[in-house]
């Protein structure tokens, strides 16, 4: 297995470049318009090409799929809908066999409400020693008819559900922080601290390169369960301390699991999913002896801007390097818009994003690719309504359409759907792909030199054979407002976020850009509106 910059040892993923893979809309190899393990396994080449060093895939889990797969069952085993246990290692072996290691989601949060723990729990009534593994708790009011406390799902509505007794008379509630059938786990349990250091291990076993750990923030509830005295709690979170994201109380939990990923071979990882009210807070999680990365939702919710992406890079470097950390940078994930959509309307959209993405593989440390994001595909915005199968658009009473919209399956050969996403005479896809993606396909940008899959292709060889690029140091240096310009040891990265060309010193031999201008061997360059550029400095 070789190092994101050719060498071989430790510490891989200090400069790692992860593609995000959200399975049931990657690839379809049996033709049920769901996206599986056996038509991921038959697209790795991609990756390969692509240049990236490891996949992390959304969970693949035993599952209802309420929640596409995030309430989860079963850990030790794979949902029909995606293959069997054995396709999982198979597709382990063939990532490995291409150089690309393999990362797998954790859901410790909370489990599906048809995993045998709460089912059990739930029939056995309100002595089953199983209610001490999830949040039990008598409501309110004479009856008990009232919530335990105010806290809210983020799904929308009450983070409670009352139950129903055996002998059919209304019962405890239990804690739900997302959709009510995921109940959440009390990890004050030694029975749960045991059945996940057990999964952590299955999967290690079963030669998995590392965890991403799905809501690696809520595992510990404040004591007692208090009142929040607030409501629209969605719109506190990541800005905001909240008794039931972010205790202290979760650092010891991480540190548990570190010590089990440091029991085996070659430097397997922990990527935290933490939603903190700061950078500071959030560096607190890849402390020495805790995980290795954490998503940077700071950086991926910036808006393109040159000051506000220099405060948020600045304030990312400035908390991960005083606990001595990597910072992680990406542009996209399967729960927000596409980048594309985010940063502007159509050309404008997909130029700053271009753009966009030779900033984020500029930056020190470890970069995430969403699936797609390589393509340049935008958001999906207009998906029927009877499509939509996010769980937040029922929970919101049909005001907040979800995350379907980047979910929709990609594109990768032909003229009509599926695109290459399934055989031709597969079910019709589990979301609908629109007609304009047979020019973003896959194999149509193959063909094209100027296309965003090549920008993305010829980014990452680049840095992958550029030593200072990756982790280490960044130099800030002046220019124009609008425009962030740094040093990476000998390369120079120029951004100009403005809807203007501006006028630079020239920082050496071009090597790269986001769109095409002339950049004659004179002192000063014009470097377009909405363009990035990295230069050899001379």
């Amino acid at each position: 297995m070789q190092h994101a910059h050719g060498t071989t040892g430790a510490a891989w993923w200090r400069d790692a470049v992860v593609y995000q893979v959200y399975p049931r809309s990657f690839a379809d190899g049996n033709g049920d318009g769901v996206g599986d393990l056996a038509g991921l396994r038959t697209r790795l080449p991609h990756l390969r090409d692509l240049g990236v060093d490891a996949l992390w895939i959304t969970p693949f889990y035993a599952s209802p799929m309420v929640d596409g797969g995030f309430d989860v069952a079963d850990h030790r085993a794979i949902d029909p809908l995606f293959g069997t246990l054995a396709d999982a290692e198979a597709l382990i072996g063939d990532a490995h066999a291409l150089g690309l290691r393999v990362i797998v989601d954790l859901v410790p949060n909370h489990t599906s409400d048809r995993h045998d723990w709460f089912q059990r729990a739930l029939r056995e009534g309100p002595r089953s020693a199983l209610r001490t593994r999830y949040h039990f708790r008598p409501g309110k009011g004479a009856d008990g008819e009232l919530p335990p406390n105010d806290w809210e799902s983020v799904f929308g509505g009450p983070a409670w559900s009352r139950t129903t007794d055996p002998d059919g008379t209304p019962g405890d509630w239990y804690l739900h922080l997302f959709a009510p059938e995921m109940p959440d786990l009390d990890f004050d349990s030694p029975a749960v601290q045991d059945e996940f250091r057990s999964v952590i291990r299955f999967w290690l076993d079963r030669g998995a390169d590392g965890l991403r750990i799905a809501d690696a923030h809520g595992l510990v509830k404040a004591a007692g369960l208090p009142d929040l005295g607030r409501s629209a709690q969605a719109g506190l979170l990541g800005s905001e301390a909240v008794p039931y994201f972010d205790q202290d109380g979760v650092h010891e939990i991480h540190r548990a699991w570190r010590r089990i990923l440091d029991e085996y071979p070659g430097e397997r990882i922990a990527v935290a999913e933490a939603v903190t009210p700061d950078a500071d807070r959030l560096a607190l999680y890849v402390r020495g002896d805790e995980l290795h990365h954490t998503q940077n939702f700071d950086y991926l919710c910036a808006p393109w801007d040159a000051e506000a992406l220099r405060t948020t890079i600045e304030r990312t470097l400035t908390a991960h390097t005083a606990v001595g950390a990597t910072a992680t940078w990406a542009l996209g994930n399967a729960d927000v818009h596409r980048v594309v959509t985010r940063y502007g309307d159509g050309e404008t959209g997909l130029r700053r994003a271009r753009a966009a993405a030779l900033l984020t593989l500029a930056l020190p440390g470890a970069a995430y690719v969403y699936q797609g994001d390589e393509l340049g595909l935008p958001e999906i915005l207009d998906l029927p309504e009877d499509a939509l199968q996010d769980p937040q658009w029922e929970r919101s009473g049909h005001t907040e359409r979800g995350r379907d919209g980047c979910r929709v399956p990609l594109p990768w050969e032909g003229t009509a759907a599926p695109y290459g996403f399934a055989p031709e005479d597969a079910e019709p896809t589990w979301l609908p792909q629109p007609a304009a993606w047979a020019g973003l396909s896959a194999a149509v940008q193959h063909k094209d030199p100027d296309s965003t899959l090549a920008l993305y292709r010829e980014a990452l060889r680049i840095r992958r054979q550029t030593e200072d690029l990756g982790d280490g140091p960044l130099d800030w240096r002046p220019g124009p407002s609008g425009t962030l310009v740094f040093a990476r040891g000998a390369v120079v990265c120029t951004v100009n976020t403005t809807g203007e060309p501006v006028e630079l010193p020239r920082p050496g031999e071009l090597l790269l850009s986001s769109a095409p201008f002339d950049a004659p061997d004179a002192d000063r360059i014009s470097l377009p509106s909405d363009t990035a550029a990295w230069w050899r400095a001379q």
